[in-house]
């Protein structure tokens, strides 16, 4: 596959305003300008006409074929209500493919998303990170699992304060996740002397530890659901007690801390921005927050959510974050490199890097422009 005659966003370069993407197989394979570009080409070709061509944008958090569109209870199975600390949940178990929203993703441009278990958990499950094409999620993955979520702030007060159960205070959703993996943290020792000692029995199977292990051995990061300043510094707090590798996700009042925030060295993925202030710790939202953090020299992405806000519209909510200040090269890492980068996929995706994954998307106008068209979308060097 050639595509030729656009403006090409390599990601890790500077853009290229006349240039050519060549493809081998399901990578790419060289990037330049078109004075460069091989005159003689056996394959399939793709004229951009003086269009764009970029990465294929990567939603860093959203619920992707967890809750069926339009479908209400029988397809909503992002939240297990019914115990507040449910590591062993996998994303894989409950993504739908054949949900419509993939298809939606994959025309506007989305290739890549990390899908999970919503908020209601303080530990909710495991996150995984799949392409937006296929039947059968096993053959989409891309890692799984890609984090372990957590959640702070309203969202694990309002579910079990209407059950009369913990935690219904921040303290207490903070002390279940300090619990279960100071657990864990024993549990690994335990496995770690019987491995050492044949005469010490290993301790009892237990799926929710097991779950936890590679967090607290710092080989699977936590993307922590949190809204307010006070709940990232919870985050923050309890992640350096653990020694866990740590992501904010939201981080709606990161704009109110960016300078701790970037003390701290960690991550955020930013939003939905896209939405009104639907509850408390919504007050300080603002489309400035990315801008913000960028001065600040805080990693970020940026995010839908989705079904919060329809995840063909991330383009969309890069856009904005460029209307609150936001530099539009920058936004557009935000749903590409940066993104790969805090998921932990930057060695394969995110950037027009020959030998990453041929995943592609070649748009009419800026791919963050309203009026603008996606024209074509490769996902691992196929035309989709």
């Amino acid at each position: 596959m050639l595509i030729i005659n656009g403006t090409v966003h390599p990601m890790d370069g500077p853009v290229i305003e006349y240039g050519y993407v060549a493809l081998s197989g399901s990578k790419i394979a060289q990037v330049g300008s078109m004075e460069n570009c091989p005159k003689a080409w056996e394959g399939e070709t793709i004229d951009a006409q003086g269009g764009h061509i970029c990465p294929g944008f990567i939603d860093a958090h959203c619920h992707l074929g967890m809750f069926g569109d339009a479908l209400g209870f029988e397809s909503d199975d992002g939240n297990e209500e019914t115990d507040p600390c449910t590591p062993q949940l996998r994303a894989i178990d409950a993504v739908n493919p054949l949900d419509r929203c993939f298809s939606e993703a994959r025309a506007a441009g989305v290739t890549t998303v990390l899908t999970g278990p919503g908020s209601a958990n303080p530990i909710a499950g495991q996150f995984a990170a799949v392409k937006t094409d296929g039947r059968w999620v096993d053959a989409m993955i891309v890692k799984a699992p890609v984090s372990m979520k957590l959640a702070l702030g309203e969202n694990p007060k309002q579910v079990y304060h209407h059950r009369d159960e913990t935690p219904v205070t921040r303290m207490a959703t903070a002390a279940i996740i300090r619990e279960n993996l100071r657990k864990a943290v024993e549990y690994s020792e335990k496995l770690d002397k019987a491995a050492r000692d044949e005469e010490t029995d290993p301790p009892d199977y237990d799926a929710r530890l097991e779950a936890l292990l590679p967090v607290v051995r710092g080989e699977l990061p936590v993307h922590i659901h949190a809204h307010r300043a006070d709940d990232i510094a919870t985050g923050v707090r309890i992640a350096k007690e653990f020694d866990l590798k740590c992501v904010i996700v939201h981080g709606t009042e990161g704009h109110l801390i960016p300078e701790l925030l970037a003390q701290a060295g960690v991550p955020v993925i930013t939003g939905p921005a896209l939405g009104d202030r639907c509850k408390p710790e919504l007050a300080n939202m603002t489309l400035e927050n990315p801008a913000i953090l960028r001065r600040a020299g805080v990693p970020f992405a940026i995010c839908t959510d989705h079904p919060e806000v329809p995840v063909q519209y991330l383009p969309l909510c890069a856009a904005l974050a460029v209307k609150g200040g936001l530099d539009p090269e920058e936004a557009l890492a935000a749903i590409t490199l940066n993104a790969a980068r805090i998921a932990g996929l930057d060695r394969a995706l995110g950037s027009l890097t020959p030998g990453k994954e041929a995943d592609v998307v070649v748009t009419g106008r800026h791919p963050l422009e309203l009026l603008g068209t996606v024209k074509a979308v490769l996902i691992a060097g196929r035309r989709i």
